[in-house]
């Protein structure tokens, strides 16, 4: 299988997962625990979505 992340980065699917993901954080962050996330399919970190 021959995936480009950088052709898909920014599609439906990709800004779905970080919406859940910034409503997740938002209510971890409501606890006085901490919490740590490790994203293990990040990718480069920075695409060019023009």
């Amino acid at each position: 299988m021959n995936y480009r992340h950088a052709f898909h980065a920014g599609n439906h699917a990709d800004v779905f997962k970080h919406l859940v993901l910034s409503r997740l954080f938002a209510m971890l962050a409501r606890k006085e625990a901490p919490f740590a996330y490790l994203d293990s399919h990040a990718g480069v970190g920075l695409y060019d979505l023009a």
